[in-house]
C-alpha cells in the first residue's frame, strides 16, 4: 500500500520473523555471541529467554544461518503443558519415525539417529522454542534424553527458547539437575531508546527506504508507547506509515505516532497509552 509512496521495496515492519531484518543492538549482538558459544563448546543446554516480542525468534533464525553445517538441526515450535509424548514430537522435528506405541522402541530410534549422526562427524541440535509452556515432568524428561551424551563428547545440544517464565521454572529444585546442565544464557530485555531510533533506522534501510522516514520525535513518542519492545514497535510504526500515506505526508512525525495511537486507543485491547 505505502511501499511505492516512501520508495521502499517491501514492508519494514512485518511481524514475521525475518533474520534479515534484525537489529544487532548490544545485547542481542551478546546473545548471538553466547548462543554461538554454548554450541562450539559442545555444551549440553543453552537457553535463550526475553519478553513476549522482544525478538527471540528472529536472532535465532539469524543464529540458523551462520550455524556449522555440521549440525542436523530439529525443531519442536508448538509446545504447550500438555504436549503428550515428548519423543514423538522429537522424532518428527527429525523426520524420522514417530508412529510406534511403544516408548522404549521410540527411544532406541531417537538414540540410534543421534549415534548416527556423531558416528557421521555430525552433532545434533534439538531446539524447543515456546518452551516455558513445558511442565517440569516433560523439562525432565527432556533432560533425560542427553543422557545419551558422554564425559567427553556433548553430541546432543539442547537450545530451549521462552519468556521469562522459564527461567523461574528452571530454578525450582525439581530442576536442579536440568539447571546444572545449562552449559551458557541470554536475556533479552526491550530497546533502550537509541536502539529504538536506530532499530526504526535500520528496518527502513533494509527495506530500502530512507531512514529519515520517522524524525528523532516521532522515534521518541514510538519508545515511549512500546517501551522499546520490537513487536510492538514494528505494529506501531507499520500503522504509522499506513496513516503517512493515507495523508500523503513526506515524513512521519510524532503527531503521526499519536494519531495511530489514539485511534487504538478505541478498541479494547490496545497496548498503548493515550
Amino acid at each position: 500500500m505505502y511501499e511505492s509512496f516512501y520508495r521502499l521495496k517491501e514492508k519494514p515492519f512485518t511481524l514475521t520473523p525475518d533474520p534479515d531484518f534484525l537489529y544487532m543492538s548490544r545485547q542481542h549482538e551478546n546473545a548471538l555471541t553466547m548462543l554461538e558459544y554454548g554450541l562450539s563448546l559442545h555444551g549440553g543446554i543453552t537457553v535463550i529467554t526475553g519478553e513476549v516480542g522482544s525478538g527471540k525468534t528472529t536472532l535465532i533464525r539469524r543464529a540458523m544461518q551462520v550455524l556449522d553445517p555440521q549440525f542436523t538441526v530439529g525443531m519442536i515450535n508448538n509446545t504447550h503443558r500438555n504436549i503428550g509424548e515428548l519423543l514423538k514430537w522429537v522424532l518428527f522435528a527429525y523426520e524420522l519415525d514417530y508412529r510406534s506405541s511403544d516408548k522404549a522402541e521410540l527411544y532406541h530410534i531417537f538414540i540410534d539417529f543421534v549415534v548416527n549422526q556423531y558416528a557421521a562427524n555430525r552433532r545434533t541440535l534439538l531446539i524447543i522454542d515456546e518452551a516455558q509452556n513445558m511442565d517440569v515432568e516433560t523439562l525432565e524428561e527432556l533432560r533425560m534424553l542427553t543422557n545419551v551424551n558422554s564425559d567427553k563428547d556433548q553430541i546432543l545440544q539442547l537450545l530451549l527458547v521462552g519468556q521469562p517464565e522459564l527461567n523461574d521454572k528452571l530454578k525450582q529444585p525439581e530442576l536442579r539437575q536440568f539447571a546444572q546442565r545449562i552449559s551458557s544464557g541470554f536475556h533479552l530485555t526491550p530497546l533502550e531508546f537509541r536502539d529504538t531510533r536506530e532499530y526504526i533506522h535500520h528496518r527502513i534501510s533494509v527495506a530500502g527506504g530512507a531512514p529519515g522516514i520517522f524524525d528523532d520525535m516521532a522515534c521518541g513518542a514510538v519508545h515511549y508507547q512500546t517501551k522499546g519492545v520490537p513487536r510492538l514497535i514494528n505494529t506501531l510504526c507499520d500503522a504509522a506509515l499506513v496513516y503517512g500515506y493515507a495523508e500523503e505526508r513526506d515524513q512521519i512525525d510524532i503527531d503521526t505516532i499519536f494519531d495511530v495511537v489514539l485511534d487504538k486507543n478505541q478498541g479494547p485491547l490496545s497496548p498503548f497509552m493515550v
